[in-house]
């Protein structure tokens, strides 16, 4: 992309055109001819959006409690932008685009921003270049951005690399789902939320997440647990004070400066690393790159001595 038409791209997003947003989006998200002189003129405008993110089991009524949040948002005034990491299609790579579907009510709204990324395979929950869209969306003026996760288990918890507070969300009668959580995501939980708290067993859910966190949180902050159901709009306006709470205690005692510069310097490794292996397949050559693989595969050649050889030209 020529240095002018990056420059009007970057313009027209700044005015709010959403066709421009979203063609500045997916350059840097899937890395295009640009990307990186975006990103140069875009940082500096980061920092100043509060990042929210929706994790939990699958079946949880996330993209439902989204869409909500979203409204709640609005009804504040503040301009929103949602991503949405959907898992990806086998055939296509491409994102299935279920929760762009479930908030289509959020379409005609020209203070909300929706985003579906593709996970493309990438574990954790979100999609490689997730950080790098959320900052694209920050600079260009979205007060609230909400990062949606796919459905996550114990061990994918990347959204906290992202986000300054991390929902957690569950749903009555999931049983041994929520053990099986407790390790990994409840860890990192700064808001829990038992969603469709309508149903039998809600008490039941918020008692056990209540032991478990007596249990294994030893945090200064004292994570709330939340009920809300999506359908209705119950307990909506409960869980954003409970995120601005949270927002406030991370500010006041440095936990927000030390996640952002986690946040940092996870991106700077990760740009590291890919700069690293395109200039290593530049010097290597698809020819003999292919030659190591098939050496590979036929067990004449192990993979560690395979990157060796490489390395050493």
């Amino acid at each position: 992309m020529a240095a002018t038409a990056a420059a009007d791209l970057i313009a027209r997003a700044q005015g709010g055109d959403k066709r421009s947003i979203a063609r500045l989006v997916s350059v840097v998200e899937n890395d295009e001819p640009g990307a990186a002189e975006a990103m140069r003129v875009l940082y500096p405008l980061t920092g100043k959006a509060r990042l929210v993110g929706i994790t939990g089991p699958p079946g949880g009524g996330k993209s439902t409690l989204v869409n909500r949040l979203a409204g709640t948002y609005r009804e504040r005034g503040q301009r929103v932008a949602v991503v949405a990491v959907d898992p990806s299609s086998p055939f296509s790579g491409g994102a299935l685009l279920g929760d762009r579907i479930r908030m289509r009510e959020r379409f005609l709204d020209d203070g909300v921003f929706i985003r579906s990324m593709a996970s493309r395979g990438h574990a954790g929950g979100l999609a490689r270049a997730t950080a790098r869209v959320v900052n694209v969306l920050d600079a260009l003026g979205a007060e609230v951005v909400i990062v949606e996760t796919v459905g996550v288990g114990q061990e994918e918890v990347d959204v906290i690399r992202v986000v300054d507070t991390v929902c957690l969300v569950t749903v009555p009668g999931l049983g041994d789902d929520i053990q099986a959580i407790k390790a990994g995501v409840l860890e990192i939980a700064d808001v829990l939320v038992v969603n469709k708290a309508d149903r039998p067993g809600a008490d039941e859910t918020v008692r056990d997440l209540a032991q478990m966190l007596s249990l294994a949180n030893d945090r200064a902050w004292k994570t709330p647990i939340m009920r809300t159901s999506a359908q209705s709009g119950e307990g909506l306006p409960e869980l954003v004070r409970a995120i601005d709470q949270h927002r406030a205690w991370s500010v006041d005692s440095g936990e927000h400066l030390d996640r952002r510069r986690a946040a940092a310097r996870a991106e700077v490794e990760a740009l590291l690393r890919e700069a690293l292996l395109r200039e290593l397949e530049g010097r290597v050559g698809d020819a003999r790159l292919d030659a190591a693989v098939a050496r590979v595969a036929e067990r004449a050649l192990d993979p560690y001595a395979a990157v060796e050889e490489l390395r050493r030209g």
